[in-house]
């Protein structure tokens, strides 16, 4: 486990906020912040820029960059971040004008990825995320001069190196795609493997930091790194949860999703994010006592619709109840029902929860009556794997069980079904 850096160790960032929408100033800088830290930075200082259209050269205008420029050499800023996505070209203008490295906010969460990848699946996926988004910058990194030596009868070393430079990321970018591909085909064999045992399945999903990771723990009695910071959790994981009256399904933890979260990030990942998809029930986890919690909300919806997965049955989990006032939680669970309420941390309202899903998830289920040959036993044990017994009794003629059932095992057992007995 990393210890992080010390406070000397830590660079200092200057953080450039460019929201037009004041409504949304406390959203953006305590996200931005939060990210910075994730990355083991530190803040020196901030400014502010209402852009209705960002300056093509330097994105901010002259005069904020000026501003820029003294206000990070003044507090001794090692780098610059904006809250936005810039253009290599923008990038560099930005460099050459304030004399420090800048970053956006795309390449600073990038680099939390890189940071909290441990599987080489997370790595794969990271590095095909972060070579994406080079790829069209890659002509920022040339000098005029270089650039200036292409053409006919021109042709130097500038262009020769751009094009062998990108050239080799092409390449790199073929080998990965080949590699998350071969991800993907074992993820749906981990998964085929999962349905052949017929739990079903429930993937956590929600913002970064709204606490999937505590609630699995409190659920699967796991240990899983729980952190607050943005993106603690990248390599999804899945364990099984056993009821008490034998019930089981497999739960899911996956990434959190972000504010403006790049359109190239979702599709490296939707290997990972496969299993929202798939999944027969959706835990969206809203964490009620974050003051921006229906902007988060509305982010998660939105990104759930650009993975088709908008339409998988979905339960709502307001967590952190333990420190917000009881009337938002009533006026929260009523408004977004089917909704219940939870404090992950604190055990509160998790059996609540637990009857919640188990009622999701039996209403996928079919009740039948059979009367089963003794040579068919294997029925009996796949009824008890594949749903819940209600009644068995070994009789002369058979073995006749009332259970409730998912789809793909009572078709196997409908041929032997009877009249349920009064």
């Amino acid at each position: 486990m990393n210890p992080g850096l010390t406070q000397e160790q830590k660079e200092k960032a200057f953080l450039v906020f460019v929201n037009p929408d004041d409504a949304d100033d406390r959203l953006v800088e305590e996200e931005l912040e939060g990210l910075v830290e994730a990355a083991e930075g530190e803040v020196a200082g901030w400014t502010r820029q209402r852009i209705e259209r960002p300056y093509k050269a330097t994105y901010l205008g002259k005069g904020k960059v000026e501003e820029v420029t003294a206000a990070a050499a003044e507090l001794e800023a090692d780098f610059i971040v904006v809250d936005s996505e810039l253009s290599g070209i923008q990038i560099r203008n930005l460099e050459e004008a304030t004399e420090r490295r800048v970053i956006d906010r795309t390449s600073l969460i990038l680099d939390i990825f890189a940071r909290r990848a441990r599987t080489r699946e997370g790595q794969l996926q990271v590095e095909y995320a972060q070579l994406n988004y080079r790829l069209p910058r890659l002509m920022s990194v040339y000098t005029k001069f270089e650039r200036q030596r292409g053409g006919i009868g021109m042709r130097g070393p500038g262009e020769t190196k751009l094009e062998s430079d990108r050239r080799m990321i092409q390449d790199r970018l073929a080998y990965l795609k080949r590699e998350i591909d071969g991800v993907r085909r074992h993820r749906e064999v981990q998964r085929s493997g999962r349905a052949r045992q017929d739990h079903p399945s429930v993937s956590l999903v929600g913002y970064t930091s709204a606490g999937k990771s505590t609630l699995m723990n409190a659920m699967c009695g796991t240990d899983l790194l729980a952190d607050a910071m943005p993106f603690a959790t990248l390599d999804p994981t899945t364990r099984q949860v056993n009821f008490a009256d034998g019930y089981s399904f497999f739960l899911t933890d996956t990434v959190g999703f972000i504010r403006q979260l790049p359109t190239f990030l979702v599709a490296a990942f939707r290997a990972t994010l496969e299993e929202v998809k798939q999944a027969d029930l959706l835990l969206h986890i809203i964490d009620l006592a974050d003051p921006a919690w229906e902007t988060h909300r509305d982010t998660v919806l939105d990104t759930l619709k650009q993975l088709d997965a908008d339409e998988v049955p979905r339960l709502t989990v307001f967590n952190k109840i333990d420190q917000v006032d009881r009337s938002k939680v009533t006026r929260a669970v009523a408004e977004w029902a089917p909704a219940v309420a939870v404090s992950a941390l604190k055990g509160e309202g998790l059996e609540e929860l637990q009857h919640r899903i188990l009622e999701a998830l039996r209403s996928r289920l079919t009740r039948i009556t059979a009367l089963l040959p003794y040579d068919q036993t294997g029925l009996v044990e796949g009824c008890y794997r594949h749903g819940q017994v209600k009644t068995l009794d070994y009789r002369d003629d058979g073995i006749y069980i009332e259970a409730e059932l998912d789809a793909a095992h009572s078709a196997r057992v409908r041929p032997y079904a009877v009249a349920e007995e009064e």
